[in-house]
């Protein structure tokens, strides 16, 4: 695998497109959100230097892109995606690094987050030195969260008050990161990942008779 991992600039842009349907079809996958994105909005992303893309020589491999809220008091590290033809290679977890060292360089006092459903990248994030965390815990910037709008899940959201979902909420405090044993890590995000899917088992189970009925 010859895939090679790059900060963005305008003459990525041709990929804009692949990577907008790759974000979609990894959301129907997931069954949750992925937020949907237009080509324009990646671009931006991209022209601006705010982006991750792997390609290898000149096929696309992956990508990820930040986002920034509440006057950089908060960075998102979004839209993780790798191609089919390039996943079970670890090259999530590189990306994934690299937009991290990105977002601490461009706003190094930045508090930096992301929600998952994936254990994965709740492991990936754990080895960075994320935090499991409330919601309350992350930006309420309402531009961020109508970006939910377009995940099947939505409504639990809503009706929870925006206090959580089936999403998990992770955090990377500069002032205080997770500095445990790795060990100790995974076996913390692997409880919390338990309880996480034990309790989307609880809100399908009672949102599939009110959904029947409608």
């Amino acid at each position: 695998m010859s895939v090679e991992i790059f900060i963005t600039s305008e003459h990525h842009n041709i990929y804009s497109q692949d990577i907008c349907v790759l974000i979609e079809q990894a959301a129907h996958q997931r069954g949750t959100g992925i937020a949907k994105r237009e080509p324009e909005y990646i671009q931006k992303k991209i022209s601006n230097g705010n982006a991750i893309i792997a390609l290898d020589r000149n096929e696309f491999a992956g990508f990820c892109y930040l986002e920034v809220w509440e006057d950089k008091k908060y960075v998102a590290n979004s839209g993780l995606i790798v191609h089919p033809d390039y996943r079970g290679k670890g090259l999530a977890k590189k990306i994934k690094a690299k937009a991290f060292e990105l977002s601490k360089e461009k706003y190094p006092g930045s508090k930096i987050f992301g929600i998952t459903t994936s254990l994965p990248v709740m492991k990936i994030n754990s080895d960075l030195g994320y935090k499991p965390v409330t919601f309350s815990e992350l930006t309420q910037d309402e531009t961020f969260w109508k970006g939910c709008q377009s995940c099947p899940n939505y409504d639990i959201l809503t009706r929870n008050n925006r206090k959580n979902c089936l999403c998990t909420g992770m955090l990377f405090d500069p002032k205080h990161p997770n500095k445990k044993p790795r060990e100790e890590r995974e076996k913390n995000i692997a409880k919390y990942y338990r309880w996480v899917r034990l309790k989307t088992v609880k809100y399908l189970k009672f949102l599939s008779p009110i959904k029947s009925l409608l």
